[in-house]
């Protein structure tokens, strides 16, 4: 029996029971649940910041045209992919692909500007493009820290919490991918615990593996599970991180991803991956040529493997401290980058991804205050539709930090606030306030204000305003205590999302069934 057989037994045996009890039993948890609130996706009414003008977008986008055409990418060891290339026109010599100009971006000219991605709630799926930004949490450190255990190797325990966390948040419209590395199962097994958390712990939109092709494969297949083979056939249910060896390098393991998905009609975001000086030119004109020429060569790919296939124009960019070699977050530079990038994915008619709440401390201190307050700012404003990294990232991202993922998640409240811009309404003109109090007056009792006081202003659900005296009385917390302690209040109320327990229990079998299927590696 083959995998595509054991997945249709175990979705129809879930159908078959959820038609006897299940679907009834889902209905009772979901009438009963506790009720989330939760923001819907942001939808910028503000404008974006361009930081190019015409004439420096047309010489990057000319540069980037000349990188393929005279230097090209390299696909390695994915004779499939030389083999596309070679029918779409490109010229290819050994595993690199010279693009001629104006080929690659022919191509992408089919991948839609604007996609949903469904959850299992159709009112947490999120609409990703346009002016549109969905932000989701940290993704991929192998430590994780908190006040109770320090700085450790992160467990799938771990991994849960976040999910869980993820799943209570009001501002955070989708679980991630990777939140942390659970290093406590083995490599080739661990997506499946993590898919499974994503599934069954949220309701929110999740992210596919890309470790390995066959793990994008489970991926897809526990994703039929879940929604039904035909939906996912006709539906976007993943967005997956494709990230560029860069500069120029496409490597196997990411492209045979890549070709899972996107012949499975799966979203993908193709994102360099960059420290400027290091693995892209210092200049910030340089890298955007670069990322832009990497972001071509790699969503053209996806539309010569199905034409259609969503695709996400990704940047992450950071610079190096020219001293020690380490990455640096929150520079002017970084910010530059997003903001040029912005307007180039703009110019492609691709959604656009970048980064989050980047920051190169060791602790959820100010230094990672300001760097995760100016990536953050400079992720609204650049026009962002999909935010990765936007909660709980630490240590240039080495660690998921519970602490820091609370205050993350706090500020992005604030950036809800800030993307709805101004009302001018009849309302917001506020003239009836100010002819009742007039000359010499305030206006904390005025009908207006009385009217309008609940939700006036952005109120911090973490942040302390209270006077001194009550501040020391009460031990004189800092934020990161705060922070530690409204995390384990919103672990110890969590309660899981309702799913049919047919499904469910689909689920775990097919997650059982591949576990067998092979022994534990850790390498």
């Amino acid at each position: 029996m083959g995998e595509t057989d054991l997945v249709g037994e175990a979705e129809s045996a879930g159908a078959r029971r959820g038609r006897r009890s299940g679907g009834g039993a889902a209905r009772r948890a979901e009438r009963t649940a506790p009720k989330l609130e939760a923001a819907r996706f942001i939808e910028r009414r503000i404008p974006e910041f361009e930081i190019l003008n015409a004439e420096a977008l047309e010489i990057i986008e000319t540069n980037a045209e000349t990188v393929l055409e005279e230097i090209g990418v390299a696909f390695t060891e994915n004779p499939a992919a030389l083999d596309r290339w070679r029918a779409a026109g490109a010229d290819v010599r050994g595993e690199r692909v010279r693009i001629p100009r104006g080929l690659a971006r022919s191509l992408c000219a089919t991948a839609p500007a604007q996609f949903t991605q469904h959850a299992r709630n159709p009112a947490r799926s999120v609409e990703i493009g346009g002016k549109n930004t969905v932000l989701a949490p940290v993704y991929g450190p192998p430590f994780v820290r908190d006040l109770d255990g320090g700085r450790r190797y992160a467990t799938i325990e771990d991994f849960r919490n976040f999910v869980r966390l993820t799943y209570l948040s009001k501002w955070l419209h989708h679980s991630g991918g990777t939140v942390c590395e659970p290093t406590d199962v083995a490599v080739n097994k661990r997506h499946l615990d993590m898919l499974l958390a994503h599934m069954t712990l949220s309701d929110k939109p999740y992210m596919g593996a890309v470790t390995a092709p066959e793990r994008a494969v489970d991926s897809v297949r526990m994703s039929e599970i879940l929604f039904g083979r035909d939906f996912v056939a006709a539906n976007a249910v993943m967005t997956s991180l494709i990230n560029v060896n860069s500069p120029l390098t496409f490597d196997a393991t990411m492209m045979g991803a890549l070709e899972v998905y996107a012949a499975a009609n799966q979203a993908v975001i193709l994102s360099p991956f960059i420290v400027g000086g290091a693995m892209a030119p210092v200049s910030v004109a340089g890298t955007l040529t670069q990322v832009l020429a990497e972001v071509l060569a790699g969503v053209a790919y996806t539309q010569l493997v199905r034409p259609g296939a969503p695709a996400i124009f990704g940047a992450f960019v950071t610079s190096i401290d020219m001293n020690s070699g380490a990455p640096t977050f929150g520079t002017p530079e970084a910010s530059k980058i997003l903001y040029g990038a912005g307007q180039l994915a703009r110019r492609l008619g691709l959604p656009f991804r970048s980064g989050g709440a980047l920051c190169g401390s060791k602790l959820p201190d100010a230094q990672a205050a300001y760097e995760t307050a100016n990536t953050l700012n400079a992720m609204l404003l650049g026009g962002v539709n999909f935010c990765l990294h936007a909660a709980g990232w630490l240590e240039g991202g080495l660690v998921a930090s519970l602490e820091k993922f609370v205050m993350d998640d706090d500020q992005l409240g604030a950036l809800h606030s800030l993307a709805a811009g101004v009302s001018v309404d009849e309302n917001a003109q506020a003239m009836d306030a100010i002819r009742e109090v007039g000359p010499g007056g305030h206006f904390l009792g005025c009908a207006h204000t009385q009217a309008n006081f609940k939700d006036a202003f952005w109120r911090s659900s973490l942040l302390d305003y209270k006077p001194f005296e009550t501040w020391s009385e009460e031990g004189g917390r800092d934020t990161q205590q705060l922070a530690a302690e409204r995390a384990r209040t919103l672990l110890a109320r969590y309660e899981a999302p309702p799913l049919d327990p047919a499904v469910e229990e689909a689920l775990t079998a097919f997650v059982a069934r591949r576990k067998a299927e092979e022994p534990d590696a850790f390498a």
